[in-house]
């Protein structure tokens, strides 16, 4: 395999793709580089789902694989929120350092190993034979008890890794990609792709 569709527009997301994809001879391309627009609806109940349904529009109008991800911060505390919903948390054009602030204050009373949570990411594979699989990874930690770092995106700020004794937010890109729940996905993907080409 020497190029990959990645289904997505998020410049962050496809940053960290070439950042995992590009040493091992892969071209990463993304929606970023087409003319034509898609605006695909995610209405799957799980990340794995969501994952499919991107990959599976993106792959009906180009001839190459296609992968894509699903992934979301997952809060113990509040019931799985924001789950698959983290990107329209609070609303769609909510910023996320209001989205942070707001999580903060509704964990408020709550401490220690109840601010349990994990990052999730499930990433589909379609084939242009529509063969296709899915890859989960995730990363667990807690919730932080502050905005805390000037790396990563999203939720990262609020996101403590007790192996780093901070947030992923305020680590270096390499060392929060190197435990990423996107960083585990795609090592169980690239393991797969691998074993088909030995």
């Amino acid at each position: 395999m020497k190029e990959l569709m990645i289904a997505t527009s998020n410049a962050h997301k496809v940053e960290e793709f070439k950042k995992m994809l590009e040493p091992r001879g892969i071209v990463v391309k993304s929606l970023l580089d087409l003319e034509e627009q898609f605006d695909i609806e995610e209405n799957g109940t799980t990340f794995e789902e969501n994952a499919l349904i991107k990959a599976r529009s993106i792959a009906k109008h180009l001839d190459i694989p296609v992968i894509s991800d699903d992934s979301g911060l997952v809060i113990d505390a509040l019931k799985g929120a924001p789950g698959i919903h983290s990107a329209r948390y609070l609303g769609k054009d909510t910023d996320y350092k209001t989205k942070n602030t707001i999580i903060l204050s509704r964990l408020a009373d709550v401490e220690g190993e109840a601010r349990s949570a994990r990052f999730v990411c499930a990433m589909g594979l379609v084939y242009p034979d529509g063969k296709e699989m899915t890859f989960t990874g995730t990363i667990e930690g807690y919730i932080h008890d502050k905005i805390e770092g000037p790396n990563g995106f999203g939720y990262d700020p609020i996101f403590y890794y007790p192996p780093f004794g901070t947030t992923t937010a305020n680590v270096s890109d390499e060392m929060k990609n190197s435990v990423s729940h996107r960083g585990n996905a795609l090592k169980k993907l690239m393991e797969y792709l691998d074993h088909e080409e030995a």
